[in-house]
């Protein structure tokens, strides 16, 4: 028995791992040639010009973003490394693997379009609520900079000759060079600029680096969920409608990887066998957008605080989904 539940393990952890492995590699060299061919200072200022707009901005950028949970970091490597405000961030770490097309899509395959368009208003408000709420607080700053998340080395300027840097007395906004330079430490000065294709592989090929053990740990924790966390388990806890069903479903979602194309058949599974309809929500909203792989990835671009925020809303926001759209049938 146990040496069948490791054969689980080791081949969940061989498929999550593997697939994420792809994943991040073509995102990677996605927002590699992203940030060589679009502005980034015309992003930058779009995304920090209005501050309170923040928020709903980086939640319909994760509308547009059919990327999966951890395929989303690359992207917010680089707003933060541009200077993007955390509302904007954690709205789009929020909406962009819960509310994209893609799961809008199948959740309307599922449930039907009065469930999907509830399903919808709550997190995209949940998006766009947590983003505002933490620009409210002390938190607002708990963020990963362009040199932090270069292991907390201090940027290099590629626009000029390799020199001795002098602190200006005031912070001023990351440019382009300043990125490139930070992210490719590797990079020596100057030559930033010599060719964007060239650029974009050495930024990819840096960004892949920093994630993938993020991403080899969240294949380990999904293989170890798949093979000790039981199904007749869930079922016991979930099996009804109240709020602690309801509750219990947005926890247990957090130590499983609960991929979307994984969710929808399984849900469809246990709704079969007695599984609320608001547990099921609540578990499609928790496990895909607070698992213990995705907070572990999300650490590699927020500081602990911001995590802890991060969770929070999206576990409230599970429960209070799970809760509404359990009136609706």
């Amino acid at each position: 028995m146990n040496s069948e539940k490791l054969t689980i393990a080791i081949n969940e952890f061989v498929h999550v791992g593997g697939a994420l492995v792809l994943v991040i590699a073509v995102v990677s060299i996605i927002t590699g040639f992203m940030r060589e061919y679009i502005s980034q200072e015309r992003l930058q200022e779009k995304l920090s010009k209005h501050e309170k707009y923040g928020p709903v901005l980086g939640a319909f950028l994760g509308m547009l973003t059919p990327f999966c949970s951890a395929s989303v970091v690359p992207v917010t490597m680089g707003m933060a490394s541009m200077g993007v405000a955390l509302g904007t961030v954690l709205s789009f770490l929020i909406s962009a693997p819960l509310c994209n097309f893609i799961v809008i899509a199948m959740v309307y395959a599922v449930f039907g379009l009065k469930i999907t368009a509830s399903y919808f208003a709550v997190t995209f408000t949940a998006a766009v609520a947590g983003g505002w709420l933490i620009t409210r607080t002390p938190w607002r700053n708990e963020i990963k900079r362009a040199d932090e998340l270069d292991g907390g080395k201090p940027a290099a300027s590629c626009c000029a000759a390799a020199a001795p840097c002098t602190p200006a007395p005031e912070p001023e906004p990351v440019s382009i060079c300043e990125v490139a330079a930070s992210a490719c430490p590797g990079i020596p000065a100057g030559e930033a600029t010599e060719s964007k294709p060239r650029n974009a592989f050495r930024f990819s090929w840096v960004l892949f680096k920093k994630i993938i053990p993020y991403v080899l740990l969240g294949a380990l924790i999904s293989g170890v969920s798949a093979a000790y966390l039981s199904q007749e388990l869930v079922e016991k806890y979930v099996g009804g409608d109240s709020l602690l069903s309801i509750i219990i479903a947005a926890v247990i979602g957090v130590p499983v990887y609960l991929r979307i194309e994984m969710a929808v058949p399984l849900l469809k599974v246990l709704i079969a066998k007695g599984m609320g309809v608001g547990p099921a929500i609540a578990l499609i909203i928790g496990g895909t957008g607070a698992s213990l792989p995705e907070i572990a990835l999300v650490s590699s671009v927020l500081k602990p605080k911001a995590v802890v925020a991060f969770t929070a809303i999206v576990l409230i926001g599970a429960v209070i989904g799970g809760v509404l759209i359990q009136q609706l049938v």
